[in-house]
């Protein structure tokens, strides 16, 4: 697998960071992509110099193709995964990986009977900073964990927030396998949400967590598209660790350019590394290697039981266990 060919099942946003991924990565090429709305899937398709599929039945049985990125609406990836698995394509597949926990079951299942990789978009896993901060844990150089913290406050406009299922499904899912990652299984979760700016839609813009794992240690989650955070050392994206004998973290603001984003007031210049670094390990290490995922689709499993522990505590205003 010196040379690989990508395809792409869905051109939105996120298509651009992984296109400029797999432009920096030896021996990997975008071949194609296609998108159920076809005005951006050619316009995607000129940006990109690739090729346009006219179904996504016609790209997974391409046999030039060697893996397939999954990125479309949450609701629509286990049908385009499986597709992708059962038609013998190694697949990664963004996050949330599925709706609920049948789905992601079943994608396992596909993947197995196929004898293919399927890995979730679990970026941050990736990150360097995060890396070291497991390697840290593991070697009892930061002693035993005490308490672990993962914080975003980004404010996202009414119009953007509108494409989402809401910050519990779109942002603390992030939340949930870093927690796994860092900190080990959870056992009790408890959680709050709020709607505080948005005026028409009815998805949450704000979700706080506190969860208990089973070493003892506590995690507090955050996920607010209500406000930035522009004070002093802002919570803009935070990964913090604290241990008996020492701390580390992971910043969103280790690099921020002053100019508006697409959608943000600024540019988090940090965040498309975070993609990169995912592509290649599962271009790099996964498909030319034979290596397992950092993150796997079974911790995509234990992070959508970890969502709808949270949704259920929300619902019904109590602890619950994981």
């Amino acid at each position: 697998m010196n040379q690989l060919s990508i395809g792409f099942i869905g051109a939105g946003d996120i298509s651009v960071l992984h296109a400029e991924a797999i432009e920096k990565i030896d021996g990997a090429q975008l071949t194609g992509l296609w998108n159920i709305t076809d005005n951006l899937a050619e316009e995607k398709c000129k940006l990109f110099g690739c090729k346009k599929y006219d179904s996504a039945e016609e790209l997974v049985n391409d046999p030039s193709i060697d893996a397939v990125f999954v990125l479309t609406n949450l609701e629509s990836h286990h049908h385009y995964t499986c597709l992708a698995l059962e038609a013998g394509k190694h697949v990664y597949v963004e996050k949330p990986v599925g709706v609920n926990q049948t789905e992601i079951r079943e994608m396992v299942a596909a993947a197995d009977s196929a004898g293919v990789i399927c890995m979730p978009g679990h970026n941050y896993i990736y990150e360097p900073g995060v890396i070291r901060a497991k390697e840290l844990l593991d070697s009892g150089k930061l002693g035993k964990l005490v308490s672990l913290y993962v914080m975003y406050n980004i404010e996202h406009p009414e119009e953007v927030a509108a494409r989402y299922p809401g910050v519990i499904r779109q942002i603390l899912t992030h939340h949930a396998y870093i927690s796994l990652y860092l900190g080990g299984q959870p056992s009790v979760v408890s959680a709050m949400k709020s709607t505080i700016h948005y005026e028409e839609i009815p998805q949450e813009d704000l979700a706080m967590v506190t969860m208990q794992m089973q070493s003892g240690a506590l995690a507090h989650l955050c996920a607010s598209f209500a406000a930035d955070d522009h004070a002093g050392d802002p919570w803009t994206v935070m990964i913090k660790l604290i241990g008996t004998k020492g701390a580390t973290r992971y910043s969103y603001r280790d690099w921020v350019e002053n100019t508006p984003a697409q959608v943000h007031s600024q540019t988090y210049s940090a965040y498309p590394y975070t993609i990169l670094n995912a592509d290649k390990y599962f271009i790099e290490e996964c498909l030319r290697k034979g290596k397992k995922p950092l993150s796997s689709m079974e911790d995509a499993l234990t992070s959508q039981k970890i969502i709808e522990a949270v949704e259920r505590s929300v619902a019904e205003q109590r602890h619950v266990q994981v």
